[in-house]
């Protein structure tokens, strides 16, 4: 059984190491995205400013109330909702906020640090006009992180949501089709042994190439990781798991390499988009991120952002790796129940 694995699997590696086209687009892709935006994004020029809302507005009285509405009405303000104060203030540490307004108890929380809470505050002092001075202020320190630093987790995520999906998903269809499953139905080889080789291929292609990939980003842009790199590694792991059975799920039946194609970028497509690879889903509908927690690459990028860029621990993601730990088992095991060696 072993020999049988192991067999495959290093046929499989030899395979995509001789395929030069698809590694060098592997380790190429990422970096030309990151040094694209890196020049687009080099200065700040902001545009909008972001607050973020807690706490209940019923609890105003008539003259808070007129306050806060002129205040929310102050062009190139954009204020976004948020259920927990701490949440917020600590995405103001990080710039990523502008101002944290406490609806209830009429306080508002600005960075030192940030040019943004400067300007917002003396919006904020302006629709007061300083008919009462029952504001009350605080400050965070905080540091900034730059959208390239932001997206550097996204884009890793994205490289391997589409080697895991068409690197394994499109492989096996293509495999089926020109009758390799075929000749190997014939061997002792069982199905779950095909799909496990399958598998630890091409984890280890998909980490191999994300770690020389952020290798080669941090050397270049001196990206930091605040967090843990033994619970990153865990992360790429488990999001690297995710992808591969969900390819396998969709390859599990199909014979025709032109559906199997139109399906992967029938999922990946939507699952970049609402995955939060390039922009931040606060402030969408609820609905919305509500679609994107389905997505396994949500839970994989919001898992490395957090270890990335804030220093989470294991406790801070847990929830959002047993999600992916599930849904890879979930993936993998009704892959294996509906693959089929033949095609129809």
């Amino acid at each position: 059984m072993f020999v049988r694995i192991w067999a495959l699997f290093m046929a499989r590696n030899k395979e995509f190491v001789r395929d030069r086209s698809s590694l060098g687009w592997s380790l190429l892709f990422p970096f030309l995205v990151i040094a694209g935006f890196s020049l687009m994004f080099s200065g700040r020029v902001t545009q909008t400013y972001t607050v973020g809302m807690v706490g209940d507005p019923a609890k105003l009285g008539v003259d808070r109330a007129q306050v806060l509405e002129r205040f929310e009405n102050t062009r190139f303000v954009d204020t976004v909702a948020f259920e927990n104060r701490d949440d917020a203030i600590a995405r103001l540490g990080r710039h990523s906020l502008d101002m944290v307004f406490d609806r209830g108890n009429f306080e508002y929380w600005v960075s030192d640090s940030s040019p943004g809470s400067y300007i917002v505050e003396k919006m904020l002092l302006a629709a007061e006009r300083r008919e009462h001075k029952s504001l009350r202020r605080n400050t965070v320190q905080g540091r900034e992180i730059p959208y390239v630093e932001w997206l550097f987790p996204g884009i890793l995520g994205m490289n391997m949501m589409f080697s895991g999906l068409f690197g394994v998903g499109y492989v096996v269809v293509h495999y089926r089709k020109n009758g390799v499953l075929k000749r190997l139905s014939a061997s002792p080889m069982k199905a779950w042994e095909y799909l496990l080789s399958q598998v630890l291929s091409r984890v280890v292609i998909m980490f191999s190439t994300t770690a020389i990939v952020y290798a080669g980003c941090v050397l270049l842009y001196r990206f930091p990781c605040r967090g843990s790199y033994l619970l990153l590694v865990l992360v790429f792991l488990l999001g690297s798991f995710s992808m591969i059975s969900l390819g396998l799920l969709v390859a599990a039946r199909l014979s025709s390499e032109e559906l199997a194609g139109g399906l992967l970028n029938l999922i990946s497509w939507p699952m970049m988009f609402l995955s939060g690879v390039w922009f931040s889903l606060e402030g969408s509908k609820p609905w919305v991120q509500s679609v994107s927690n389905i997505f396994p690459l949500t839970h994989l990028i919001e898992s490395a952002r957090l270890v990335m860029n804030e220093g989470a621990g294991f406790h801070d993601i847990r929830i959002r790796l047993l999600i992916m730990l599930i849904m890879s088992l979930v993936f993998l095991a009704a892959g294996s129940l509906m693959f089929e060696w033949k095609k129809q």
